[in-house]
């Protein structure tokens, strides 16, 4: 196994890039291994470390088509129907509900009040 160079945060030379840089460019690593590490040293933690792609070597992002586009929008759909009333909420299901805001906390209903 082979050793990547590695280089303090923010001193990689150019030609590298990340995979969030690569996106902001409108690439992808298109299969590359990596090339190059970043490590960013932290106090008494293990120092955080990001990987780094060659830039000549990366590919343009695939364009989105009907179907992806289908299929994104139904997984949306899935996060915002409440699986207890099936309605779709408008806004993405909380996991620490695991429902919508209404059926987790519904209104009590018109009981008398004691007075």
């Amino acid at each position: 196994m082979t050793t990547l160079p590695t280089y303090r945060w923010r001193l990689a030379p150019d030609g590298y890039a990340t995979r969030r840089q690569l996106r902001a460019r409108g690439l992808r690593p298109g299969g590359q291994d990596v090339a190059a590490q970043l490590e960013r040293p932290r106090r008494r933690r293990p120092p955080l470390v990001a990987y780094l792609y060659r830039v000549d070597l990366a590919k343009p992002v695939r364009p989105m088509t009907e179907a992806r586009w289908a299929a994104l929008e139904a997984a949306n759909r899935a996060r915002r129907t409440c699986p207890a009333c099936r309605r779709d909420a408008g806004y993405v299901i909380p996991a620490s509900l695991g429902m919508c805001v209404t059926c987790a906390f519904p209104e009590p209903s018109d009981s008398p009040r004691s007075a």
